[in-house]
């Protein structure tokens, strides 16, 4: 490592958008439980979604938590014998303000040979989002659009959720209460 080359190291002009925040990220954890239990118990996390094992959503189950309104700051996944526990970061998750700045996120992406797995709207949060592994294989995600959980602790029904395989059906299926109003529509059918 060029200690200078790295210090000299910025934030390119020009970029098509703007990561707002270290968003949330996900977890493997060996006992959802307990997990729960220390970030609930030991942190003042509150609870704010839960995929049961057997929902067949997610092999092992998952429960989402929370320490603002953003319906998840962590997500404990179940740990398998492939992504084990303690050594297991699922995913790293980044925001950006506009659901236009996520539809150029993922030009950008392509445009720089960054192969993105996963583009829409997956279920509990109902983020719309591109998903893509930086250069190590760790998991990213660009994001818009999370739930807000206010202070009387709702949480959007699971019969609202709505998941999609990619942008544009995700924004031409919008959950309830949910913009999806694109204002540059030449981003739409990338």
């Amino acid at each position: 490592m060029n200690a200078k080359e790295v210090a000299a190291m910025h934030r390119p002009k020009g970029m098509p958008f703007r990561l707002n925040k270290i968003g949330h990220l996900a977890l493997y954890v060996q006992d959802l439980q307990r997990s729960a239990e220390f970030y609930t118990d030991v942190l003042g996390f509150q609870i704010t979604d839960i995929y049961p094992e057997d929902a067949g959503l997610l092999p092992g189950g998952a429960i989402f938590i929370r320490l603002n309104a953003d319906h998840h700051g962590i997500a404990l996944f179940k740990a398998t014998k492939e992504n084990r526990h303690g050594a297991g970061l699922h995913h790293i998750a980044f925001e950006v303000s506009t659901l236009d700045e996520v539809l150029r996120a993922r030009d950008h992406l392509r445009r720089h040979d960054v192969h993105i797995h996963f583009e829409g709207r997956r279920r509990a949060g109902v983020q719309l989002a591109v998903e893509f592994q930086d250069p190590d294989g760790h998991n990213l995600e660009i994001y818009w659009g999370i739930d807000q959980i206010g202070s009387d602790g709702v949480v959007r029904p699971a019969e609202q959720w709505k998941g999609a395989n990619n942008l544009e059906a995700a924004i031409a299926d919008p959950v309830v209460g949910q913009d999806t109003t694109v204002m540059d529509r030449s981003l739409l059918g990338a």
